[in-house]
């Protein structure tokens, strides 16, 4: 099969893209705008594949979509290309409007015409997977409650209102025009690559520097960690397996407050990098508090059981043993990150945090 693959050089759709050419016979077709968060080092590994081709192009842009479709003729869509940070969107929310809802809507719309000139065969194996956050679910006041798939929709942030809309529009398309797609919600995620902007790449890599480690508020957020090559792994098996015009959840099963989460971090770098930064003796010496985020959601927390039930899929990683594998990455992996922060990136989050 082919699979196309939109936003496949950021960093949950890379892993998807490795996922695909190391772990499957498919052929990948990655479509990538290359914004700042896109990069083609996070590809290395697979790029000189014979299954594997690289399209530079906007989701935004009908034509260009229109002609990805007719010279490469996917069977599956991928649909990860998306504006992703939180603060970033309250900061400048029309990149959101513009890249995850008139990007969905505009690849929707090629992706029917595409559809509508198939064969009876062609169109039963073809599908679009969309794949969105757990933020559009809001916030989990309830400790004992998770986020299902049926949990009503109640986004905080400019980010995930958009993705709720798009989220929307590919239902629409299914009930309206039907478009055979499935959809998918997941928790946060980490691991190898990750853009430095995210909590847990940012906080390794200010902590090698000696840098603070902004935390919003008293970090008691909860979140469900993901490991990034777990959730590719179960982005893969919805895309050929799912259940056309259903969702599914994907979490890790590993809810931890954002305190915790920086905490181990130190621990790690304690025991992996133990040279420390000069003047300090500890690297949990480097926490700093610093105001909350505007609208910040207390918890998110993901049951994945219909998909375990339905699909057979499990996290393979436990928090402890992802977080190592991310840190020691990072540890061995300077040149990616190096080169990351030599472009346009320079850690200027909108808080300081997370």
């Amino acid at each position: 099969m082919k699979i196309m693959v939109t936003g496949g050089a950021g960093f949950i759709g890379s892993a998807v893209v490795r996922t695909i050419v190391n772990a499957t016979e498919h052929e990948v077709i990655n479509v990538d705008k290359l914004t700042y968060a896109g990069n083609l080092e996070s590809l290395e590994s697979v790029s000189a594949s014979e299954r594997y081709t690289f399209e530079q192009a906007d989701i935004c842009s009908l034509a260009s979509m229109q002609r990805i479709f007719s010279e490469y003729q996917p069977d599956i869509v991928m649909h990860l290309a998306a504006e992703s940070h939180v603060d970033r969107s309250i900061d400048g929310p029309s990149d959101f409007i513009q890249t995850n809802i008139i990007g969905t809507y505009t690849l929707l719309e090629a992706a029917r015409m595409h559809f509508n000139q198939l064969s009876d065969e062609k169109k039963q194996a073809f599908r679009f997977h969309h794949i969105s956050t757990d933020e559009v679910y809001g916030d989990l006041a309830d400790s004992g409650e998770l986020f299902t798939e049926n949990t009503a929709y109640d986004p905080s942030s400019p980010y995930s209102a958009s993705k709720a809309s798009s989220d929307h529009l590919v239902r629409a398309w299914h009930r309206t025009y039907g478009l055979p797609t499935v959809i998918t919600n997941c928790s946060n995620n980490y691991g190898p690559y990750h853009f430095p902007e995210k909590l847990i790449p940012l906080m390794i890599l200010n902590a090698l520097e000696g840098k603070p480690l902004p935390v919003y508020g008293d970090g008691q957020q909860i979140r469900d960690w993901l490991y990034v090559e777990d959730h590719a792994k179960a982005l893969v098996l919805v895309a050929t397996q799912g259940q056309l015009g259903e969702t599914y959840n994907i979490g890790g099963l590993n809810e931890k407050t954002n305190l915790e989460v920086v905490t181990t971090i130190c621990e790690l770098l304690q025991e992996l990098q133990p040279n420390l930064p000069k003047g300090i003796g500890h690297y949990k010496e480097l926490i700093t508090f610093v105001a909350d985020r505007p609208g910040h959601d207390l918890r998110y927390a993901i049951d994945a059981s219909k998909l375990e039930r339905e699909l057979g899929w499990k996290p393979e990683e436990t928090f402890e043993s992802g977080l190592k594998k991310t840190v020691e990455w990072f540890l061995t992996n300077q040149s990616w990150w190096s080169r990351v922060l030599d472009g346009s990136y320079q850690r200027e989050r909108l808080g300081q945090g997370q």
